[in-house]
């Protein structure tokens, strides 16, 4: 579960972080303030709270359902809300990572774009975002890994990822620091490799300047 938590949500976040970078660099007004606000609101949440607002306040309070009646529909909403909840909030974080490698673009290549008839997305998507994706492998990697270890408070919701798991273990079970050993090693089994292959496709895909 924790996995599919990780998955799931991180392909999330990275649509949505790059559409907020998109806005942050936009040449509109209004949806560079949209971007900086949504940056700056879902940064400083807690997960907790957005993850709690998600499954009490829309799905509990407002009935808004994302998955079809039946025995597993109260799982199926609580897995469906929790990966939306880490979504929104990895990619405000994802955003500023992006927004850091679009900065390291030179100007005159955005430039260049626009004097053969680009229009800022088409300048954007062929042009800046390549490259900004290339630069920010390895703090994306980052911002990932930690998402990976945010699942574990998708338990306030009743998720059953790891930590809910271990909860429940430890109430049985006599052998705290087994399970708590257990545990750790698997977030590190999980985390470590991640570590090691963005860093790789960080120096594989490096930018030169």
């Amino acid at each position: 579960m924790t996995i599919k938590l990780t998955l799931f949500s991180a392909v999330g976040s990275l649509v949505l972080g790059t559409v907020v970078a998109g806005m942050r660099v936009s040449p509109v007004p209004v949806a560079r303030w949209a971007g900086t606000a949504y940056v700056a609101v879902f940064r400083n949440t807690p997960l907790t709270l957005i993850l709690v607002f998600c499954s009490l306040g829309l799905y509990s309070t407002l009935g808004m359902n994302l998955a079809s009646e039946g025995p597993t529909s109260l799982a199926d909403n609580n897995f469906r809300w929790a990966v939306i909840g880490l979504s929104i909030y990895t990619a405000a974080f994802v955003c500023e990572s992006l927004r850091s490698g679009i900065n390291t673009v030179p100007m005159g290549q955005s430039e260049a774009g626009r004097s053969l008839g680009l229009s800022f997305l088409q300048n954007l998507r062929i042009i800046v975002l390549p490259q900004a994706f290339r630069s920010v492998i390895a703090p994306l990697g980052s911002v990932f890994i930690a998402l990976t270890k945010n699942t574990t408070v998708a338990s306030a919701i009743s998720v059953a990822e790891a930590s809910f798991l271990m909860k429940n273990m430890i109430e049985t079970e006599a052998a705290l620091l087994a399970i708590g050993l257990i545990f750790t090693l698997g977030f590190v089994i999980l985390t470590l490799p991640a570590g090691l292959l963005f860093g790789h496709l960080a120096k594989r895909f490096e930018v030169a300047r």
